[in-house]
């Protein structure tokens, strides 16, 4: 199933669904994937400055998008932090990458995490879903060989949904595997 196939698939089958289910006038009303962002904290890359360089060679190869490196805000002692000192990586996925990432999400790397048993339901009011992950190995674009530390991230969609019960419907029409209540 390529990219086309999945903007097909939500203009073709899921903004009907969606009008149903919602009672839109107009397909415009209905909610849409607007970007996915990846994200990855790396609080740890104060003390090694070659772990930055990894993950985002990493997070390049996950979603064939150059990754940009996030820089610290403040001075934070406490944490032996600068300002603009790298303390993360981060790449926003618009388009048709966008879907290709999310359809090889659903597909290929969440079957491959350990004891899957879905992911949580819970939205954050403004119909928009943050994914963590803990491993990156679950993606197969990482080789498992060259891994020198195990990195998590946070896999945000945003959604031009009103409210979290269409968010959750629009999401659950793409194929994300929800947890049953």
């Amino acid at each position: 199933m390529n990219t086309a196939s999945l903007k097909q698939d939500y203009q073709e089958r899921i903004v009907p669904v969606l009008m149903k289910e919602f009672g839109y006038k107009s397909v415009m009303q209905a909610p849409r994937l607007e970007k996915i962002v990846l994200n990855q904290g790396l609080g740890i890359a104060v003390a090694d400055k070659k772990i930055i360089e990894v993950a985002i060679n990493e997070m390049t190869a996950i979603t064939g998008q150059k990754a940009v490196q996030t820089v610290s805000k403040k001075d934070i002692s406490n944490f032996k932090l600068r300002k603009k000192m790298p303390i993360g990586v981060r790449v926003t996925l618009r388009g048709d990458r966008m879907y290709e990432f999310l359809e090889r999400l659903i597909r290929v790397a969440l079957p491959r995490v350990r004891d899957f048993k879905g992911i949580e339901n819970k939205l954050d009011g403004r119909g928009n879903y943050t994914l963590g992950i803990e491993e990156q190995i679950i993606f197969p674009e990482i080789n498992i060989d060259n891994i020198s530390r195990l990195l998590g991230m946070n896999i945000t969609f945003v959604t031009t949904a009103k409210t979290d019960e269409e968010g959750f419907a629009l999401l659950k029409e793409f194929g994300l595997p929800f947890k049953k209540n």
